[in-house]
């Protein structure tokens, strides 16, 4: 008898079927935080939704689509985030903390089952190269932000590279550690990061004034001398008599 090839998995498509999997997302979010990634199933999370796998896999047909579909979905937002903030009339520093901000509440607050986001080798080897090249589109967003910041004076010289690098493995770890209903929420953590992280950043403490230029200089560039020097301790004023001893304080002051 002549057996037929098995009909190919259909996978649901439409607004109805985003909505459903954007559920099944924030389900599986919960219980990767709760049970951990890799001890995660397909099985509980259907048990989560009270569906059967067999309808989950309707919706998506493996774990590894599921860790795809959250990185698509990550990744569109972060990529849309950049570019509005790349167009905004704003100083370099103040993009970026509005970068790092929006990026550690997008991977929090704004898309469920981040946690997913840094499973790069989990994803279907088909769809793997599409989302590096994402990725690497943001980094290239991010570096170019600091480049300009650099070209204006306003980031102290360095590896653009290197420092995109470093600010996005931090921003991006916050996922393993983050927790919805603990004592700050996404925002105020990337506020937070944002100071940290900029700071270290600036070619001077105030990233108004330019590198190279000081507000203390005098009309020829050098620093200007106080008009008042300090006197020292125990020298002998100019009318002959001993500088008065100050009385101290109980903490020596």
């Amino acid at each position: 008898m002549v057996q037929s090839a098995p009909m190919p998995r259909l996978e649901a498509s439409g607004p109805a079927a985003g909505r459903r999997r954007r559920e099944i997302l924030a389900a599986a979010s919960r219980l990767f935080r709760e049970r951990g990634l890799h001890a995660t199933g397909m099985r509980e999370i259907a048990a989560a939704l009270g569906m059967t796998a067999g309808n989950l896999y309707y919706y998506l047909p493996s774990k590894q689509d599921l860790l795809a579909y959250c990185q698509e979905e990550t990744l569109g937002q972060l990529l849309t985030l950049a570019r509005d903030v790349r167009a905004s009339p704003r100083r370099p520093d103040e993009r970026l903390r509005d970068l790092i901000e929006g990026h550690v509440t997008v991977l929090n607050e704004t898309t469920p089952g981040s946690l997913a986001h840094l499973e790069v080798n989990e994803v279907p080897a088909a769809r793997r190269p599409t989302l590096i090249a994402r990725r690497r589109g943001y980094e290239d967003a991010v570096r170019e932000l600091i480049e300009e910041g650099i070209a204006a004076g306003v980031f102290r010289a360095l590896d653009s590279r290197l420092a995109a690098l470093a600010l996005l493995g931090a921003l991006n770890w916050t996922v393993k550690w983050f927790q919805p209903d603990g004592r700050k929420t996404a925002a105020e953590v990337g506020r937070e990061f944002a100071d940290l992280l900029v700071r270290g950043l600036l070619a001077t403490s105030d990233p108004t004034r330019r590198a190279g230029t000081d507000s203390e200089a005098g009309p020829g560039g050098s620093a200007s001398v106080p008009a008042k020097r300090h006197r020292r301790r125990g020298a002998t004023p100019v009318d002959g008599n001993p500088p008065r001893r100050r009385s101290e304080g109980p903490n020596g002051a």
